[in-house]
């Protein structure tokens, strides 16, 4: 398992994974990435590069067909998803990630079905992380809107307490005034001690909000570094961050 320069243990490690949706047909190509305590990672690239399914293989709903998934000192490559939930990785993933027909205090309950007990702490640590769920708790999640169906999203997976959430672009659809509270929120949720792994398409404020950062391309990592180091890099910026502006700005 990789160390930090200052002798830390990963939380979750991707190492060298070839992973696709059909046999035979890979999206990723050895693709690696370390994320260690208290860090929120962002993972960005143009599309078609493999970042959604990165976090997918992670997750166990992409068959890792070589290469690694490590928790601390467990090896979870290709675990399932419910086995994962319960040894501390929540996954919130861009569409579907509600239960619409259920009021916001049923979907949270869903998110700790496993551990019944923990309910009334569970729910109360949620709130003070998300009050505007709070006021609006006996409110059908249908009638949310994006960004406050993505804010339930995250606070159902927090619910069982994960040491690394993995966010499968949170601002995917979302105003900028909400992008903006999402990332914010994000940020929020990591300074409690949560370590994000999060994909995103808004790829300059994603770098400016996470500590490090990678670039993906045609399933591999093509760089790695600080946010502020991939922000600034010429390379980056003309590869990448023009492009994807460009791909945003489209959409």
């Amino acid at each position: 398992m990789s160390s930090s320069p200052t002798g830390q243990q990963a939380v979750v490690e991707a190492r060298d994974l070839v992973a696709g949706y059909l046999p035979g047909v890979n999206i990723l190509n050895g693709c690696s990435l370390t994320a260690y305590p208290g860090e929120m990672i962002g993972i960005i690239g143009p599309n078609g590069a493999g970042k959604s399914t990165l976090l997918k293989a992670m997750f166990g709903l992409v068959k890792i067909h070589s290469g690694e998934v490590r928790l601390g000192e467990r090896d979870i490559t290709n675990m399932k998803a419910n086995q994962l939930v319960q040894m501390g990785v929540g996954f919130v993933p861009q569409n579907n990630n509600v239960f619409p027909s259920l009021t916001i205090e049923e979907n949270l309950r869903m998110g700790l079905f496993l551990r019944p007990k923990k309910l009334k702490e569970r729910l109360a640590a949620t709130w003070d992380l998300f009050p505007n769920l709070h006021e609006r708790k006996d409110r059908s999640a249908g009638a949310l809107s994006g960004g406050e169906r993505q804010s339930l999203a995250m606070a159902r997976a927090l619910m069982m307490e994960p040491s690394v959430l993995l966010l499968d672009e949170p601002s995917a659809g979302l105003s900028p005034v909400r992008q903006d509270e999402t990332f914010i929120r994000t940020r929020r949720i990591n300074k409690t001690g949560v370590c994000v792994v999060m994909v995103e398409q808004n790829a300059r404020r994603c770098l400016q909000v996470c500590d490090r950062g990678y670039v993906l391309d045609q399933g591999r990592d093509a760089y790695t570094g600080t946010g502020r180091e991939l922000a600034n890099d010429p390379k980056v910026i003309e590869l990448y961050l023009g492009t994807l502006a460009k791909e945003v700005g489209a959409e």
